[in-house]
């Protein structure tokens, strides 16, 4: 008898058990958003960045009024004809002097970004224009350049020749600037 009882209240705590189980709906979810995310889409804008509770509209997925990058330096020259003038005319560098270690940063970084083009020796003659990949590419020693013109063709580019600011800081730019008028002072 006892064991019946037994067997009749296992059973029964059994049954009690798993009638309370559904696979297809958990009893307690305590973090339901593990269970079902929220699906975003990958760029689509957000009700967070609406700025509605910004000061003046101001939204968090773009910069401050007139605010510039930590490490930016401001380039006075606008991107026209007129800025490349200006530049050839009145910009010098603001280097006083270069060490050797510079000058020799300089060379690398002219090998790197320039001499596929120029060639190395500032001829006109690259890897790319023996290759008739490009054609036209001046020589130094055919072309007034200054400081000036020189620095603003790699900041912003010229016909073909795309901006290298991206890829240069400014200090860069200026000790590339000083290595082609190296160049164009051998030819």
């Amino acid at each position: 008898m006892k064991s019946l009882f037994k067997i009749t209240l296992l059973v029964g705590l059994a049954l009690s058990v798993t009638s309370c189980f559904d696979s297809k709906s958990p009893n307690y979810q305590f973090f339901p958003n593990m269970y079902q995310s929220v699906g975003y889409e990958t760029y689509a804008e957000s009700e967070a960045f609406n700025g509605k509770n910004q000061l003046q509209g101001q939204t968090a997925q773009e910069p401050p009024t007139g605010t510039i990058k930590r490490g930016f330096e401001i380039y006075e020259y606008e991107n026209t004809t007129a800025g490349y003038d200006l530049a050839k005319a009145n910009l010098i560098s603001p280097i006083d002097s270069i060490s050797e270690k510079e000058a020799t940063k300089g060379k690398d970084l002219y090998v790197i970004y320039c001499s596929i083009c120029h060639g190395e020796q500032g001829n006109g003659k690259g890897k790319l224009v023996e290759r008739e990949k490009f054609l036209g590419v001046p020589s130094y020693a055919d072309r007034p350049i200054t400081e000036g013109s020189v620095f603003h063709v790699i900041t912003y580019g010229l016909n073909a020749m795309g901006s290298h600011a991206n890829q240069l800081s400014q200090h860069e730019r200026w000790l590339v600037t000083d290595y082609v008028l190296q160049l164009k002072s051998k030819l």
